[in-house]
């Protein structure tokens, strides 16, 4: 059966109610729209159904918040329900609701410093940034890698190259991360447990690397995730410390909980 013909007030209002649900988790609509590259404005007025995207800027948005096409026929908390092998009937009673639905008292919405070992250079320690989203009932995880870490690689370090997003499931006693670079090229696993601390916002737990057995390097090792929620000035600190670091360098409740001289079991 042929799908009803859209006027073009119809995808405009659906577009624009789409990007208001994509848009509700970010504090400020002005430092979204430029991270898109999107003047302000016109910005506003996609949210407003006033008026609608060229098809490169549409390409971008999508790619921005993990979408495709249908945010133009379909409410895009129905598209993320549909989507992938998670939501799946296969796999209903092992990984839907229950695990897909991570609570935000669990694992808020919001900026994350992390602090873990190097995996390329084992005598540092990596200091990072990484963003925490919720779209419908789904909770994803969007950072990049350290350009050092790249180059070592032999590969540009491209703000393209460099990014990773991943999607975050609940477990019984914590939470787990699935990430991955653009295209598959590299992913990894997380597991994070919150820990006691004055200000309740610290995770700890490890990070595997999904790469080949390497008798000289670490593919799993302790990480640790401090919750900075929306504070600009703290988010653009830690933006500016990101790379590698010595180890004294981290934050002495991050040393306290990496315990790098402990063996990893």
């Amino acid at each position: 059966m042929p799908m009803p013909l859209r006027t073009p007030a119809q995808l405009r209002n659906m577009f624009g109610a789409n990007l208001r649900t994509l848009s509700e988790n970010y504090r400020s609509i002005s430092a979204l729209s430029r991270e898109l590259g999107i003047n302000r404005t016109q910005f506003n007025r996609y949210l407003s159904g006033e008026s609608f995207p060229r098809p490169d800027v549409l390409a971008r948005i999508c790619d921005f918040f993990g979408v495709d096409a249908r945010v133009l026929l379909e409410p895009v908390d129905q598209i993320t329900r549909d989507e992938g092998p998670v939501a799946s009937k296969f796999l209903k009673d092992f990984m839907g609701e229950t695990v897909q639905v991570v609570p935000e008292e669990d694992f808020p919405t919001g900026f994350y410093h992390f602090s873990r070992r190097s995996f390329v250079r084992e005598t540092d320690f990596v200091r990072g940034l990484v963003h925490v989203t919720r779209q419908g009932n789904s909770t994803f995880l969007r950072g990049y890698e350290p350009q050092a870490a790249m180059a070592m690689q032999g590969i540009p370090p491209t703000p393209a190259a460099r990014e990773y997003r991943g999607f975050v499931l609940k477990v019984e006693d914590g939470v787990t991360v699935m990430t991955a670079r653009r295209g598959g090229i590299t992913a990894s696993i997380n597991y994070l447990n919150r820990v006691t601390s004055f200000e309740n916002n610290y995770w700890v737990g490890f990070v595997a690397r999904t790469v080949r057995e390497n008798s000289t390097a670490t593919r799993m090792t302790r990480l640790v995730y401090e919750h900075l929620g929306h504070d600009p000035t703290r988010i653009l600190k830690e933006a500016r410390a990101a790379g590698f670091c010595r180890f004294d360098a981290l934050i002495p409740f991050h040393q306290r909980l990496l315990q790098p001289n402990d063996p990893f079991r």
